[in-house]
């Protein structure tokens, strides 16, 4: 397989293009243009617990998660952290730097052994200077992209942590919403959902103690047992 020059297509292209293509971001784009795109990006590594970026630190770019998941979050004056979301595979982060932010606006971290694409942002400049159709195509991609961002903000703030977690636990697998009895793990720690969910970990806290009470679930260190899906879903319909 050549690209647009004829040139052939290496397997580290082809791969990261099978991920741009089911990003939100990427997915309107024709197969010569999502190629293009690819041409300027690299695959970075990380093992849980490292640093993918610091804020304050100059942008190469922004990244679309390959594997694993990547916790964005800021420090509170007193040192805490704050955490803002988290981003997992296909999904697209840290595009704002594309603009005319030169810097990193948070940290980031990654929450297991994770593989990020890098989207370089000389290369993706260019790019759109060079094509500016790609650059109308991009715009009708980000906007529904940030569309996308604002409506999960939205739900976020204006439900109950009870009516979230409820979702959340039912999201796990289809089979709980039937009333099948399912256990799991944790993939994250109950700080890092907290943050997904919008909320401080003792809020959380509070909900899976409210739901132990209504004998909904039972938890045990990391691993959750679903007792009552349809006691769930009553929860997420409110």
């Amino acid at each position: 397989m050549a690209n647009a020059l004829g040139e052939p297509i290496s397997h580290r292209q082809t791969v990261i293009s099978a991920t741009l293509r089911r990003c939100r971001m990427f997915a309107a784009l024709s197969p010569g243009d999502l190629a293009a795109v690819a041409e300027g990006c690299s695959l970075r590594s990380l093992q849980k617990g490292d640093l993918l970026f610091r804020q304050g630190e100059k942008s190469e770019g922004f990244y679309v998660m390959q594997t694993g998941s990547v916790s964005i979050y800021s420090l509170t004056p007193d040192g805490r952290e704050r955490i803002i979301c988290v981003f997992r595979p296909c999904e697209s982060f840290a595009e704002v730097t594309l603009a005319t932010v030169e810097t990193y606006p948070a940290n980031a971290v990654a929450l297991e052994s994770s593989q990020v694409i890098v989207v370089s942002k000389p290369h993706f400049r260019d790019l759109i200077r060079r094509q500016p159709e790609l650059s109308l195509q991009m715009l009708g991609s980000m906007s529904l992209h940030l569309k996308h961002l604002v409506q999960s903000l939205q739900d976020i703030k204006g439900r109950q942590i009870e009516y979230r977690l409820a979702e959340w636990l039912l999201a796990q697998s289809p089979a709980v919403a039937a009333g099948c009895p399912i256990a799991f793990d944790l993939a994250v720690t109950k700080k890092v959902l907290a943050g997904q969910l919008g909320v401080t970990s003792e809020t959380l806290s509070r909900a899976f103690a409210r739901f132990r009470r209504e004998r909904l679930i039972v938890v045990e260190g990391a691993r959750i047992q679903i007792l009552d899906g349809r006691g769930l879903q009553a929860y997420a319909e409110l």
